[in-house]
């Protein structure tokens, strides 16, 4: 293990420990026309297996695919079925907050991480696309943190763990190489003041109040997400001490 002296390169992740708090664990230093990552500590194969394998899973918006994003967070199943109302309002949503950054991200034109350094993503199928697609503001944090906040309205109960799920969707795309730090960073803010602009829409604020009855039947009935919430956890608390 070592304590690394960051010396101008960016820190990825840092330790959470008694002593070692806040020291840093992981960084990236850019020289030239590369990148060099530097592990300071030990990370085992199964964990950066499921970093990975959920990073490639938030990167899909697609529904019904996209609807369970949230469910471990939220403690109940998302689903067209399950709960339409709540269902319709994510679609919404993800609308709304990734057209949000088009503006920007058509006046900017960044290149994206991958290809300025000539390197890979974690969805080599959509490297065509996101050649082309700005990278300033990230439209997977709009999105993702648009969603946590609207699900921390209806169900502010689970507030912590949907906010910490929505923070980790966005750190999901630093992870796939697709975006930079402060991508990720704008992208939250436009998926929030995209949130507050939806509440003066008489129909967002209508699904909203749907969509928590349709929450709180789902409790009622004893109703649980699928999939393996507990790997989801483990890999959350990982990826919550990894920047942005």
């Amino acid at each position: 293990m070592e304590l690394l002296q960051p010396d101008g390169a960016e820190v990825l992740a840092s330790y959470d420990h008694p002593a070692w708090g806040g020291q840093a664990a992981v960084t990236r230093h850019r020289s030239g026309a590369g990148t060099a990552i530097h592990l300071g500590t030990m990370t085992g194969p199964a964990l950066v297996r499921e970093v990975l394998a959920l990073a490639v899973r938030d990167a899909n918006l697609v529904f019904p695919a996209a609807a369970s994003t949230f469910a471990c967070a939220l403690g109940v199943p998302i689903s067209e079925q399950a709960t339409p109302n709540l269902n319709m309002l994510l679609r919404r949503i993800l609308t709304d907050a990734g057209l949000a950054t088009y503006k920007a991200k058509d006046t900017y034109r960044r290149t994206r991480p991958f290809v300025e350094f000539k390197s890979g993503t974690c969805t080599p199928q959509e490297e065509d696309f996101l050649r082309k697609d700005g990278s300033y503001p990230s439209g997977h944090s709009s999105i993702g943190w648009a969603w946590a906040l609207a699900l921390t309205e209806i169900a502010p109960d689970r507030r912590d763990a949907l906010l910490q799920r929505g923070r980790a969707f966005s750190q999901s795309r630093a992870i796939c190489g697709v975006h930079w730090k402060s991508d990720i960073e704008a992208g939250r803010l436009t998926g929030a003041a995209t949130v507050a602009r939806l509440h003066a829409n008489a129909v967002f604020v209508t699904q909203m109040q749907a969509a928590q009855r349709e929450i709180a039947r789902a409790r009622a009935r004893g109703d649980a997400p699928g999939g393996d919430c507990g790997v989801e956890a483990a890999t959350l608390a990982t990826s919550s001490r990894i920047a942005p």
